[in-house]
């Protein structure tokens, strides 16, 4: 319900990176207003912001909940990274999101040059905001990347030594799951998903390091 107060500020937002598309390609978008195919498209989509928005906002409670479950497997002084797992996990998120918001005009100008000069763009508001809500949901959990791989090196499922053995592996791995979970398939949001996961591949490994090294000295 909180969302759906804020729905007008909240679709300009969402519009903005098809509105800049707009503004430096006026050869491919001659119009740049969004198009409903029937009467109950508007609500629906007003349901639909009020939900993606509601889930982020729940999404620390959900996080803590999943660390509850995971708790009772754990040792004493692993389960002080429970404040650290829950915040980085929301932070890399928020980040991930507006990643995806702000290279968003990127993808879209690179879709919509597919259809031709000659072809009129009329987006349908509800797939317009679908298309937004699996791209920010897409790179937000790929940036929760990191956070996976720390967590299965301080539960001891691999070691730092390992993952930096099998870095060439690592990437061939990490290019493929960045092409499945985006969902617009264009090989600009490919590459600006890859690349930053490849850096948190190398950053989680140096934190699961630290994080096992400073364990072993506490034992």
């Amino acid at each position: 319900m909180v969302i759906l107060a804020f729905y007008d500020p909240v679709l300009r937002f969402l519009r903005q990176p098809y509105a800049n598309v707009c503004a430096r390609r006026p050869d491919l978008v001659q119009d740049c207003d969004f198009s409903t195919l029937g009467p109950l498209e508007g609500f629906n989509t007003r349901l639909k912001i009020s939900l993606y928005g509601g889930l982020i906002l729940a999404l620390p409670i959900v996080l803590w909940q999943i660390w509850r479950f995971i708790v009772p497997a754990l040792h004493s002084k692993e389960k002080k990274y429970a404040i650290p797992f829950v915040l980085s996990s929301v932070i890399l998120f928020v980040l991930g999101g507006f990643f995806a918001y702000y290279t968003l005009d990127k993808g879209l100008e690179w879709l919509i040059s597919w259809s031709g000069s000659d072809v009129r763009q009329a987006f349908q508001i509800s797939k317009y905001v679908s298309f937004v809500g699996l791209m920010v949901a897409a790179f937000g959990i790929g940036f929760e990347f990191p956070v996976l791989l720390v967590f299965l090196q301080l539960a001891g499922v691999v070691k730092p030594r390992q993952l930096v053995q099998g870095w060439r592996v690592a990437i061939v791995v990490i290019v493929v799951i960045a092409a499945v979970i985006t969902p617009s398939g264009d090989p600009i949001t490919l590459l600006l998903l890859s690349v930053p996961l490849v850096l948190f591949y190398f950053i989680a490994i140096l934190i699961g390091h630290l994080a096992t090294r400073n364990r072993k000295d506490d034992d």
